[in-house]
């Protein structure tokens, strides 16, 4: 447990929560909406401060992340808790865990001194803060990058880009890369499958993070019926495209899980079409995800066609740019080597 780094005393001994758009207004002895941060006496504390629920090895496409020091390995660690209630979550067994067990907080004893002597120890480049939403265990996440950075290693936030411009401000310096969940372009979406959210702030953090030069990438979960309006999707790659045509954009299939086991898995022609309207439109990186034996998780270059990055599944086959350009025409690939 730790006392929160975002948050203001109100009166009467209640706190509102600045960590993320939610702003919850918690009284004494409550928790905010993710369910890990408690106001006990007038003070905010992180629940799930070196309380690790997974950690692993990964490759750093597994995030994913393609263009961000491709073919390395990056350590990644979660706490219990989200503050998203997204029906197709895929993690759901340790993101929603304290609001389907009654508050219980669970997770191994695990300092962020060790996490970083653990992610130097068995050759990872960056250390992952994943699985769950980072920014509800933020100052376990901070606390972490700050001795990581001192070891030379990188750090990266996967996330649904709901937290505020503080925490972005506090991110800065810390947080190298992002992949964020762009899920949808559409209030009702965010709100009637996500949980009460508006599409505006996880705008306005993508924008945010942008001004402030960490590396991006934008993943965007196709679920049959819900999110695969063509002309919603239009818009989606509309406002990557004004904001940065060179953002990598993973479009993704979904498959029945949680509580969206009704649906069928995403056809994966409709993936494939989305994805090729991306590059119509001007996107210069666009990859499919979720689709065996696919080859569109390969990296071509933008202006000659060649393929650059050969992958199988998230393991790199071929990596053929030299000093951040193609080989074969010279064009400055967009890329963290």
């Amino acid at each position: 447990m730790k006392e929160a780094y975002l948050y203001k005393k109100l009166d009467n001994n209640r706190v509102r929560c600045d960590l993320c758009n939610f702003r919850c207004i918690i009284e004494d002895g409550k928790r905010g909406i993710c369910g890990v941060r408690e106001n006990r006496d007038g003070k905010l504390y992180s629940l799930t401060y070196s309380k690790a629920v997974a950690k692993s090895v990964d490759p750093i496409e597994k995030k994913p992340l393609f263009h961000f020091l491709p073919g390395t390995k990056s350590y990644s660690i979660a706490t219990v808790g989200c503050n998203f209630r997204c029906l197709f979550c895929q993690n759901y067994n340790i993101s929603q865990y304290p609001i389907e067990h009654n508050g219980s907080i669970v997770g191994e004893d695990y300092t962020p001194e060790k996490i970083v002597k653990d992610a130097v120890n068995s050759g990872c480049r960056s250390i992952a803060y994943t699985y769950t939403e980072p920014t509800i265990f933020f100052e376990y996440a901070l606390d972490t990058a700050k001795l990581a950075k001192e070891k030379g290693l990188k750090n990266i936030f996967i996330t649904n880009g709901y937290m505020t411009k503080e925490a972005v401000d506090m991110m800065d310096g810390l947080i190298d890369a992002a992949n964020i969940d762009l899920k949808a372009f559409s209030d009702a979406y965010y709100y009637q499958v996500v949980g009460g959210v508006k599409i505006k702030h996880v705008l306005d953090t993508i924008e945010y993070m942008k001004s402030k030069n960490m590396w991006l990438e934008i993943t965007t979960l196709i679920v049959p019926t819900l999110n695969d309006n063509p002309v919603e999707i239009m818009e989606l790659i509309n406002f990557i495209y004004d904001l940065d045509p060179a953002i990598p954009w993973h479009v993704s299939r979904f498959y029945p899980t949680y509580k969206l086991i009704e649906l069928p898995p995403t056809p994966i022609n409709t993936v494939v079409h989305l994805a090729q309207m991306g590059k119509e439109m001007g996107l210069k990186y666009v990859y499919t995800g979720n689709i065996k034996n696919d080859s569109g998780g390969n990296t071509y270059c933008p202006k000659c066609s060649k393929p650059l990055i050969i992958r199988n599944g998230f393991e790199v086959l071929k990596y053929d740019i030299k000093d951040g350009k193609c080989p074969y025409c010279g064009e400055k690939i967009d890329i963290v080597e």
